[in-house]
């Protein structure tokens, strides 16, 4: 089975890795560099989804400008 956890665009991976521990930290999920096995599911899926939250709302604010 393959990984399909690629970033679009692979140049973006460091600055998507930085947008996750701030949002982990805005959150206040204990997120730390390597195993973060002791965290629930709920936990990190709050950073994800706050994550993909963002993303949309800067994108939709990109789009208002133009």
């Amino acid at each position: 089975m393959t990984s399909s956890n690629k970033a679009a665009v692979p140049e973006a991976k460091s600055a998507l890795n930085r947008f996750k521990y701030e949002v982990a930290s805005e959150l206040g999920v204990p997120l730390s560099d390597g195993y973060n096995g002791d965290l629930t599911s709920r936990q990190n899926g709050s950073v994800g989804g706050y994550m993909v939250k963002k993303m949309i709302e800067a994108q939709e604010r990109q789009m208002a400008e133009k």
